[in-house]
């Protein structure tokens, strides 16, 4: 039977595909594959590094095309088109924003930005709950510098102000505020619909993500998909058809693609 429409999942990894502490997604991985079996295109859209989302692929063992640092850059797309291309950065380097960083912000302000990478190996696995290689690959950025921010909330409204001023972003995630360029999941989301949509016109799109950080791809998909977060207020999110789970990743993960399958009529 011919399908309708092309049908793309553009998900978040850490807490809505992986699970939060161990980063496992044993539970789903056949399921993932089943899908991928159907024809639908599963695209990881996540704050990860490159080598990470590498690292998670191979583990899946299955190709697929990604997104990481919130946007900055977009990897395998020839894997859906040998046409498309296969890499599109839309970041600056994460040394120019450091510069951008140092010459706008403040010194109070500065003092209370404690960057990871400055961090020693211990308080960087306490943060990132990682250690050894898989440490080394989520420190391992090109576009964005996790950091932690330690002021009050109208120090960090004030902050936020003067990256936005000068075309930076602090995307906030699970674990770390990331600053990066004037770029996001939602931007690299649109940037592939709208190459993708050169060769297909019938596309439906599926996000799923679990935090702030996902709410704006969430917001401009088919349909959005939730995945269970204890430390996250659900009933704050104002998102029009919106697909919750009850559990969280990775059964989450399943729990809700399967909804948002039969919503469409896939």
């Amino acid at each position: 039977m011919t399908k309708k429409f092309s049908l793309i999942i553009f998900t978040d990894l850490d807490g809505s595909l992986l699970h939060r502490d161990d980063f496992k997604f044993d539970e789903i991985k056949e399921y993932i594959k089943s899908l991928l079996d159907e024809g639908i295109i599963i695209i990881p859209n996540t704050s990860k590094t490159e080598k990470e989302v590498e690292e998670f692929i191979k583990e899946l063992g299955s190709d697929l095309p990604f997104i990481s640092e919130n946007g900055s850059s977009i990897h395998g797309l020839n894997l859906i088109n040998s046409n498309f291309p296969n890499k599109i950065i839309l970041s600056r380097g994460k040394q120019k924003l450091i510069e951008i960083f140092n010459s706008k912000v403040s010194d109070d302000l500065k003092a209370k930005c404690k960057f990871i990478s400055n961090m020693n190996s211990k308080e960087q696995t306490n943060i990132f709950g990682l250690q050894d290689d898989n440490l080394k690959n989520a420190l391992d950025r090109k576009y964005t510098i996790p950091f932690k921010f330690e002021g009050n909330k109208i120090e960090k409204n004030k902050l936020l102000k003067i990256l936005r001023s000068s075309s930076l972003t602090m995307q906030e995630g699970g674990r770390v505020l990331n600053l990066g360029d004037n770029t996001d999941k939602v931007k690299s989301m649109n940037q592939v619909i709208k190459i993708y949509k050169k060769v297909e016109r019938k596309i439906k799109v599926i996000a799923v993500g679990d935090n702030f950080n996902d709410l704006d791809m969430l917001r401009n998909c088919d349909i959005p998909c939730l995945v269970f977060n204890d430390q996250f207020r659900q009933d704050q999110i104002n998102i029009d058809n919106l697909v919750v789970s009850n559990k969280p990743s990775p059964e989450g993960w399943a729990d809700v693609i399967k909804t948002a399958l039969v919503k469409l009529e896939y």
